[in-house]
């Protein structure tokens, strides 16, 4: 049959890929089922790499005071370049391993059954052995909001204004409320930042989220702690939002970034007998298998971490289980967090609250940027690097830092916290010749202020 496979894959964003391509090398015949016309899914076209390439274009203008003149037009131009170029590498990924693409939305007629409806209209079915739903995520809309409204914008339609906007609100102080509100200030945008929590990304270290308001506000960000929205109300001029304080905030856009939800809506999931969360996620076990053993889902419908770098791991290891029966899956405790905020943020293992709250003992060593040559030469003297170790064998628990390029600087201390035996403790970094002046030399100064302290401590105690 024309239209049968082995595997097919709905969705071509990051997990899409990584299982596409771990079927394909495994000689499976293999399609990718894509609702729009080019590859990458949200991935690529809405979410980390417009916004990433926005931020990078940001920071240089903000480091060059040359943001004066600059619309948000002549960045979201520089952006499509990138996502061209992803595009066509992607496409080229599918080309060379005989994945075949089809265009259309695809919904489930049964475990074994897909129809797919082409953007003309015309209805096509295709069947396959086994099925990987990666259909990705979208910005959470609550019902009182009109979102239809120009002014009312979430992250995807933030890539398509056509204003360069003086103020604007950001509704939601995650992750995504905190890259954009720095890429905002960065082009000389008023930005009110408004959070529903008294803390900004409570999951960090509270070191690191004390440095991160600290330059939210020092670069002027306007930041709202503990507040909730009563009611939105937009105009042709621009937005107010209402909050339950008795607050009036009005810009001249806002930004609703407050969570996403899966898209599995309308795809036959029902159907089948697969049931999803309140926001949309498809419950998987630990092998990426939903409650039809035949179809498994990976990225960010199924949920936390919603990270691209998991999702392309999720994809490869739900592709692996499918095919060759392996067990492996993802280590969410090892997967690296990083925030492209102005200066950004990069950690992975354990923060002091956790660490206290286990009633482990541990010591902390830092080293700010400031001091370090490489930093001084660049002029990005602004950030640190901490690295949280166990008192006693020394043993990294966790490492954080804040400041230019923290989510490369981390990758270090990623690898040595993997090795086995004595090889994570804290004296590779104090054995080891960094090249100089670099800004990795940045875990040597840390390690040994740490060990430092540990020392001091034996002696005080002896």
């Amino acid at each position: 049959m024309e239209n049968k496979y082995d595997v097919i894959i709905i969705g071509s964003g990051p997990g899409g890929e990584g299982a596409a391509m771990t079927c394909a090398k495994e000689g499976k015949k293999v399609a990718v089922c894509e609702e729009f016309s080019l590859v990458g899914g949200s991935n690529t076209h809405k979410g980390t790499i417009p916004s990433k390439a926005l931020r990078h274009a940001s920071q240089i203008l903000y480091d060059s005071n040359k943001f004066e003149g600059t619309t948000y037009q002549e960045l979201l131009v520089q952006t499509q370049t990138v996502i061209k170029s992803q595009v066509e590498l992607r496409h080229g990924f599918y080309t060379r391993n005989n994945v075949d693409l089809i265009i259309g939305r695809a919904k489930f007629l049964d475990e074994h059954t897909i129809e797919v409806t082409e953007a003309t209209g015309l209805k096509k079915k295709y069947q396959a052995d086994a099925f990987i739903i990666a259909v990705g995520s979208r910005p959470y809309h609550p019902s009182d909001v009109d979102f239809s409204h120009p002014r009312i914008i979430d992250s995807d339609k933030l890539l398509k204004i056509k204003e360069n906007p003086k103020t604007l609100t950001i509704y939601g102080a995650g992750v995504i409320g905190c890259e954009y509100a720095s890429i905002f200030r960065g082009l000389s945008v008023k930005v009110n930042l408004i959070n529903t929590r008294n803390q900004l990304l409570a999951f960090l270290d509270d070191e690191i989220i004390d440095a991160l308001a600290y330059h939210l506000r020092e670069n002027g960000v306007l930041l709202r702690h503990g507040e909730e929205y009563e009611k939105v109300v937009a105009d042709d001029c621009g937005v107010t939002i209402y909050l339950k304080s008795n607050k009036e905030i009005r810009s001249d856009y806002l930004l609703w970034a407050q969570g996403r939800t899966g898209n599995t809506q309308n795809i036959g999931l029902e159907e089948l007998g697969i049931k999803t969360d309140a926001r949309g996620s498809i419950p998987v076990n630990e092998f990426y298998q939903s409650s039809v053993a035949n179809i498994y889902a990976v990225g960010d419908v199924i949920g936390y971490p919603s990270l691209a770098s998991a999702a392309y791991d999720q994809g490869r290891f739900a592709g692996r289980h499918l095919i060759l029966g392996e067990g492996t899956t993802l280590k969410i405790e090892d997967i690296p967090t990083g925030i492209y905020t102005i200066p950004e943020i990069s950690s992975v293992g354990l923060n002091e609250r956790e660490l206290t709250e286990k009633k482990i003992p541990y010591e902390v060593g830092h080293s700010f940027f400031r001091h370090l040559a490489r930093a001084q030469i660049t002029g990005r003297t602004v950030g640190m690097l901490k690295i949280l170790f166990h008192r006693e064998n020394l043993k990294i628990l966790g490492i954080h830092c804040f400041g230019y390029e923290a989510s490369e600087i981390i990758h270090i201390g990623q690898a040595i916290m993997s090795q086995e035996g004595n090889g994570n403790t804290l004296m590779y970094f104090i054995n080891s010749t960094f090249n100089y002046p670099t800004m990795a030399e940045a875990y040597r100064v840390a390690a040994l202020n740490g060990l430092n302290r540990v020392e001091l401590g034996k002696k005080s105690r002896n």
